[in-house]
């Protein structure tokens, strides 16, 4: 196996590595509650995609401590 001659700087490393990035992910508005949502997904807060209810969806109770 082939083997470098000489050591790469640091500098020479960081300049390969400058395109290792994280993409952030892309959110759209929901287009029938306007809730930010990920893309081709169904919306998490109505439960729609592509214009019609995929999933229904709970609404959660808070539920009261009691002493």
């Amino acid at each position: 196996m082939a083997l470098p001659k000489r050591k790469h700087s640091a500098a020479r490393g960081r300049k390969r590595r400058t395109h290792w990035k994280i993409k952030s992910t892309s959110l759209i508005p929901c287009p029938q509650c306007k809730e930010l949502k990920l893309a081709h997904q169904v919306c998490r807060s109505c439960g729609y995609y592509d214009g019609r209810q995929v999933v229904e969806i709970k609404i959660k109770e808070k539920k009261k401590k009691s002493h």
